[in-house]
């Protein structure tokens, strides 16, 4: 699968996000052997941190900030959206004084990119873009960011 997209896209993959965050305990083990780092499938915290297999962290990723559950199973309107996005972001923005934290949100095209949705995925990053110290970034570079801390040690 790693060389599968590593032909498609011409980058071999860094990290993992399994289909329906279906992973076993061997996974990470497996991942790491094909030279991956991290895996995006345990939602448990707002930050990286280092799984029992050496050289593999876990990156924070969202059930609950994520568009597809959020509009296609809860029904929820745009403005309901840009207030969970907010809400969130003002909690972990305000925890991140002491030490960095990371808002997973997750999208599909196919589901916030509708026209009748669009505008509210808009301004509820704008809202976030809005404040200082704010970085919009990857996967990849939060993992690798949080490995050149040292915080990975």
């Amino acid at each position: 699968m790693v060389a599968t997209i590593e032909k498609a896209t011409g980058r071999r993959p860094r990290g993992w996000l399994g289909p329906a965050l279906s992973e076993t305990f061997e996974t990470p083990s497996l991942l790491a052997e094909l030279g991956l780092s991290y895996v995006l499938d345990w939602t448990n915290d707002d930050e990286p941190y280092r799984l029992n297999v050496p050289g593999m962290l876990s990156v924070p990723y969202s059930l609950e900030l994520n568009d597809l559950g959020i509009f296609t199973m809860h029904g929820t309107t745009g403005p309901d959206f840009v207030r969970m996005v907010t809400d969130q972001f003002d909690q972990l923005y305000a925890e991140s004084a002491n030490s960095g934290r990371v808002m997973a949100l997750a999208l599909h095209p196919f589901v916030t990119g509708q026209a009748f949705r669009a505008k509210y995925l808009d301004q509820a990053l704008a809202y976030i873009a809005g404040h200082d110290g704010v970085w919009l970034t990857t996967s990849d570079e939060i993992a690798a960011h949080y490995v050149a801390s040292g915080a990975a040690q």
